[in-house]
């Protein structure tokens, strides 16, 4: 019996340090992975300067006698300021962003184009992106009907516009950068049209349909440039996402991530053929270290862990080439910022 209860006491010894065991192990991983969570870094979010679109600079231009001296008003995301009359605008110095609103002076006629507007939104405002048709006609001297997508990129426009042709090359694309930002954050809503045809105006030529739905897009590249000694630049794709959106929302979809895909792209989750390499016709242009305007030919994807030296950002109403697109799209963007 007491051989017995001996075995008995033993038993009880060996399951109560089990279960103190059990119930320190737990404890211990539990602090552990507690630790962990509390010292994990937090998702930080920048916005971009002036992505906000509470600031908003505003150019008033007279346009020339012969289309109707129309006074007009054109829009610039960027300090809040005001330049009157027909001068080029350079944003560089104040903003990184730019718009489709331009000048344009075609056989010594001032133009003015105008698709991006300020909208309030809330105690705030945010940025409205129109596509539309753009005419400018003048007997015996000019006649030109153009499809203008609002749209907003981080870059510069080389003003004035003195024509429709390589409408690229009227850009400098993109701004210096060298971070590695894991998303792309915004709110966004959007009208379009019940339409599954889209118009091609370029100006100069007859206007045709093209078939298939137009969609916004949002266009986000990382690129690691270089130039040689002849001026030429070149780059390699760091890091991509594109989307297009083709529905109507009404209502505001808030905190829109869109992961970026570092590396070749191709082979990765989310890849669509429209994030491929940009095809050398269609390439961007950029400013060189001469002051030339070049294209920038994208010769392959970089390694994931690159660092770039240049961001390509843009949001429209319309995608694809210049000049094509739904008359009557309207999208809205608001907040737009990386996450990192």
């Amino acid at each position: 019996r007491y051989s017995n209860n001996r075995k008995q006491n033993k038993m009880k010894k060996l399951v109560y340090s089990k279960a103190i065991t059990t119930l320190c192990l737990g404890i211990i991983l539990g602090t552990s992975m507690n630790g962990i969570a509390q010292t994990a870094p937090p998702v930080t979010e920048k916005l971009i300067p002036y992505g906000d679109f509470n600031s908003w600079m505003v150019r008033i231009i007279d346009e020339s006698f012969v289309i109707g001296g129309n006074t007009k008003i054109l829009y610039e995301v960027a300090p809040v300021d005001t330049i009157r009359g027909a001068v080029p605008y350079n944003s560089s110095p104040v903003s990184p962003w730019r718009t489709s609103n331009v000048m344009a002076k075609v056989s010594g006629v001032t133009k003015c184009s105008i698709s991006v507007f300020p909208e309030k939104r809330g105690d705030g405002q945010c940025v409205r992106l129109e596509t539309l048709m753009e005419n400018c006609k003048v007997l015996g001297l000019v006649n030109i009907t153009v499809l203008v997508p609002g749209t907003i990129y981080l870059g510069e426009m080389l003003e004035p516009i003195k024509d429709t042709k390589n409408p690229q090359s009227k850009l400098n694309a993109g701004i210096p950068f060298t971070e590695t930002p894991k998303a792309v954050v915004l709110d966004y809503k959007m009208y379009i049209p019940e339409t599954d045809h889209r118009i091609k105006a370029t100006g100069f030529s007859k206007i045709v349909n093209v078939p298939g739905r137009d969609s916004a897009e949002i266009y986000v590249i990382l690129q690691k440039r270089w130039e040689d000694a002849n001026g030429n630049v070149f780059a390699k794709r760091v890091g991509t996402v594109v989307e297009r959106i083709s529905e109507t929302n009404p209502d505001w979809v808030n905190n829109h991530r869109l992961e970026i895909l570092y590396g070749d792209a191709t082979g990765q989750p989310g890849y669509k053929p429209f994030m491929q390499l940009i095809p050398k016709e269609q390439s961007l242009y950029c400013i060189n270290s001469k002051g030339k305007s070049v294209p920038i030919e994208e010769v392959g994807w970089g390694d994931a862990d690159d660092q770039p030296t240049h961001l390509v950002f843009r949001i429209s109403s319309s995608y694809g080439e210049a000049y094509i697109g739904s008359v009557g799209n309207k999208f809205w963007v608001d907040n737009v910022r990386l996450a990192y």
